[in-house]
């Protein structure tokens, strides 16, 4: 490609307006998720406890802004105020869960559905954790370690509150915390959040602010789709591995069960050698 053509194709990238589409895209894999988590009890659950489904998929939806908010001193239900949001969250939420039949749901799990639906998701990925970077960024200007929380809570809020999310469906599960086992989605929002500090911040990414951001959008989406189509779910786990093998003790805990395991060797060969 002609690389003025994609600086323009760039450029269309980053001035994408994310309502009403996007945002019918997030709510509806957000809803999904709810749905899937609750598992093969979902749907008598949500004729059961309506207002605890919907409080669940609303804090799922708006996620990555009410923790952000929390965590920057400002009201934590600011995201509410968006109220043609808050009517496609609740639209989207009621098609996944009441529609005669099960049409709604059915018609989203179908794959051509879902895997538009999740490109344009990580289009609205990428967007929110641009938006978290230079928000903090405004209000912390030399704090980079701030701009990467915010960047990555905007990027993927949803795995920081599924605790939360449960405790409201009636379910307690302490060890769904996010930061014991990051999902691949915080682990990308992090890295996203990362090059868009140092591309605001410092000099060292010399490339044009619009090819940097389509980078990170191209990054998200393929990883995406990725997962739905050809099962790689976490492309950072060979890269974990071999970091903590090398730097937090891996190769040193080897080492040292091997020579655990010839100590006792030795010793029983010299109480042979005593007796």
């Amino acid at each position: 490609m002609d690389p003025e053509a994609f600086l323009d194709l760039a450029n269309q990238v980053i001035k994408l307006k994310m309502y009403p589409y996007f945002d019918i895209a997030h709510s509806l894999l957000c809803a999904l998720a709810v749905r899937e988590d609750l598992g093969a009890g979902a749907q008598a659950f949500s004729r059961k406890h309506p207002l605890s489904c919907w409080l669940s998929t609303m804090l799922v939806i708006f996620a990555g802004g009410m923790v952000a908010n929390g965590l920057l001193g400002e009201p934590i239900l600011a995201p509410l105020k968006n109220t043609p949001q808050l009517v496609i969250g609740t639209v989207t939420w009621y098609v996944v869960f009441y529609t005669p039949f099960d049409v709604g749901y059915k018609v989203a799990k179908f794959l051509p559905v879902k895997v538009v639906a999740a490109a344009m998701k990580e289009i609205y990925r990428a967007k929110k954790v641009y938006d978290g970077v230079s928000h903090a960024a405004k209000l912390y200007p030399n704090a980079y370690i701030i701009m990467v929380i915010i960047g990555t809570l905007k990027g993927n809020g949803a795995g920081f509150t599924k605790l939360l999310e449960r405790l409201i469906r009636g379910a307690w599960t302490p060890t769904a915390m996010e930061t014991m086992q990051p999902s691949f989605y915080t682990k990308a929002s992090l890295v996203a959040s990362v090059i868009f500090v140092l591309d605001k911040k410092t000099d060292i990414i010399s490339a044009p602010h619009a090819l940097v951001y389509f980078g990170i959008v191209i990054f998200f989406v393929y990883f995406k789709l990725s997962s739905i189509l050809l099962g790689i779910h976490d492309p950072f786990v060979p890269f974990e591995n071999l970091f903590c093998a090398l730097f937090m003790g891996g190769i040193w805990d080897s080492l040292a069960k091997l020579m655990g395991k010839g100590q006792p060797k030795e010793e029983t060969k010299d109480a042979k050698k005593t007796n």
